[in-house]
Parts: C-alpha cells; structure tokens; sequence
C-alpha cells in the first residue's frame, strides 16, 4: 500500500509534466503566429509559455529532492527544498516579467504594424480556453498534493488565459480599426507577471522565514488537547515547517497538581497520537504547568494577579499560574506592542505592591499561535 508521501510525489509530478507538455506546444505555437504576423504581445506570451514550463521542470526537481528520506546531517528530512524551488519558479516569472516590459516599451518607442488573420485569431482562442483548464486542473491538483509550486504554476496559467485575451482582444481592435494597442498590451501583461511573481516570492518567503500557523490548525490542535478531562488549559502551542505536510509542535499543558508523573505520561502520548492523526502534526514536546488544586489563597491571588495584569491591552493571557509558600509564579502572553523588559518590570512593580512579602517569577511569552 502505497504511502502519502508517494500519492504526493506522483501527483506533483504528473500534474508538471502536462504542464510542460502542454506550455512547450502553446509557445511553439504562439511564437510562430507572433514572428509571422510580427506582433511582440504573441511572441511574449510565448515567453511567458516558455518560463511556465521551465517553472514545472524545477517543480520536478523541488519535490523528487525534497522527498529524498531523513539522513544523519538532515534529520528532519529535505521537505523544506520545496519551497527553494517555489523561490526559483517566482524568480523565472519575474525575470520573464522584466524581459516582457522591456521588450514591449521598445515597441511603444519604436513601433512595427502587426498582420493578423482570422487563423491567429482562432489559435489565440484555443490557446486561451487551453490555459484555462490547465490552470484550474494544475491549482486544484497543488492544493490537493499541497504543493505551493504547484499552486502558484497553476495560478499563473490562469493569469496567462486572462492576458492572452487582452492580446486577442488588442487584434481584434487592430483588425476592426486599424489601431494597433499590442505594445501597450505588452506593458499590462509585464506588469502583471512581475506582479504574480512578486506576490509567489512573499509567500515562499514566508514558508522560509517561518510565518503565524493559521487559526484553524492550531484551534484544532488545542481542541484536541483540551478534550482530555484532565487538561485545563492549553498554552505556547509553537509549530516548525519542515517542509509540506512535515511540521513539528511543542506545547504546554495545564495540569492538576494531583496528578502523578504516570498518569501525565499515559495522557501526553494520548495527545501525541490523536493529534498527529488528525492533523498530521508531530507534538515533539509537551511540557507541563501544575495548577494548584489544594490551596484556597492560590485562587484568590491568581484571580487577582489576572485582573492587575490583563488591564494592560498589551498583557493579552494569563497562564502557568502556581502558588507555592511565599512564591508566585506565571506566564503573561505579550503583544507585539511592548517591549517585553518593559512590560515585565511594570507587572513586577504593581504586583509587588499587592504581595510585597512573596517572590514573583513573571515569564513573558510572544503571542504565537491564536
């Protein structure tokens, strides 16, 4: 029985090698219409073919080397050569973008008469309703295989099928009224590759960076944990991308301070096993905050300490709370507001002047994951 990670290979590169197939015989054609009716608005939509199929090529590579298995000197696998790959497919588009700028602001300078017939008009039109489906069919196959390139190859294809209009549109105008507007066609469809492709360097950027998980995965995550009956919070979820479908997790857990070093040893490897089944996240560390359960003061002071901290707008959560003797302890969620030395020395003043006989060890955390 085949794995994931095959099904995922393969239809990356399936779903490449018709994007090739098809963008190799789009150019040719598109570029022999353009050299033959003298029209530079064809001949860089060509370009642009070209770019596209070149972009699927390094696809391949991207995922046939990021699926190579874990080794000594990359333990955590190759995944995360991907999204190079995504880098250098963006860059192929923005240079195409660049060249097609170029090209069609020498036309507005220097103008040539463009000839169409009825038969470049109908190839045009082919080409365009051809581009369509294969930018739906390569975004929807990315999105299923979870492949930025993929979806990035596939959107561009749509992008294309939009300005391959404009330049059918732009002979038509010129067939009808003698007005040639293909040079200025040019300069849109530059702006818009250089626009795609600046738009796909910022999301692989910040695959790369490493970005905010999105709401959805880390409420699910949480969710998860706090459906063990023992388990009253969930806090400093932080996920790592290694790459598509590869990503690592550490979270804390509160717990009741009754509970024994067997029995948060059963529930953390319960928490491990559904979340990684039901998101495919590895919670690779799970640390724990005991929660006082036998002190009455501990409640009175920790509802306290919640209300003098959160009347900050920049304290966004209180957690980690723990009494014990003459100690306080606790994590404060921080926004990206303050600076965090700041924020700790003012919590620390106020708090003091509540419980000037107790020692407060305040623990500032980065508004993470939501």
């Amino acid at each position: 029985m085949e794995n994931s990670k095959d099904v995922r290979g393969r239809i990356i590169i399936r779903t490449s090698v018709i994007g090739i197939i098809t963008n190799v015989f789009l150019a040719g054609f598109k570029a022999v219409i353009g050299l033959l009716s003298n029209s530079i608005a064809i001949v860089l939509d060509a370009v642009n073919n070209l770019s596209d199929a070149m972009s699927s090529i390094i696809t391949i590579i991207g995922a046939k080397l990021g699926s190579r298995r874990a080794d000594k000197a990359h333990p955590l696998g190759h995944g995360r050569v991907e999204y190079i790959s995504s880098m250098l497919v963006s860059a192929i588009v923005f240079y195409a973008g660049i060249t097609s700028l170029v090209e069609s602001v020498k036309k507005i300078i220097t103008p040539e008469t463009a000839n169409y017939n009825l038969i470049d008009l109908f190839i045009i039109a082919v080409a365009i309703a051809v581009k369509l489906v294969l930018g739906r069919y390569v975004k929807a196959q990315g999105e299923k295989a979870n492949s930025g390139a993929l979806i990035a190859s596939g959107s561009d294809a749509s992008f294309d099928a939009v300005l391959s209009a404009s330049v059918l549109v732009s002979a038509i105008i010129f067939l009808l009224s003698g007005i040639s507007l293909e040079a200025y066609v040019g300069v849109v469809i530059a702006a818009v590759i250089i626009k795609a492709s600046i738009e796909m360097m910022r999301e692989t950027l910040n695959d790369l960076v490493g970005h905010r998980t999105d709401a959805e995965t880390s409420t699910r995550i949480k969710s998860i944990i706090l459906e063990e009956p023992e388990v009253i919070g969930a806090y400093d979820l932080v996920l790592f991308d290694y790459g598509p479908n590869k990503s690592y997790g550490a979270v804390h857990l509160e717990l009741p301070d009754v509970m024994t070093v067997d029995e948060v040893d059963l529930l953390t490897r319960r928490v491990q096993l559904r979340t990684y089944k039901e998101t495919g996240v590895v919670l690779a560390g799970i640390s724990v905050y005991s929660y006082n359960t036998k002190n009455e003061l501990a409640v009175k002071i920790r509802d306290e300490v919640q209300k003098t901290v959160l009347a900050h707008e920049w304290a966004l959560q209180v957690h980690g709370f723990y009494l014990e003797g003459k100690n306080i302890r606790f994590d404060v969620v921080l926004s990206f507001d303050v600076a965090q030395k700041e924020a700790v020395s003012i919590l620390l003043h106020e708090l003091k002047d509540l419980y000037p006989d107790y020692t407060i060890q305040i623990i500032p955390d980065v508004d993470i994951t939501d």
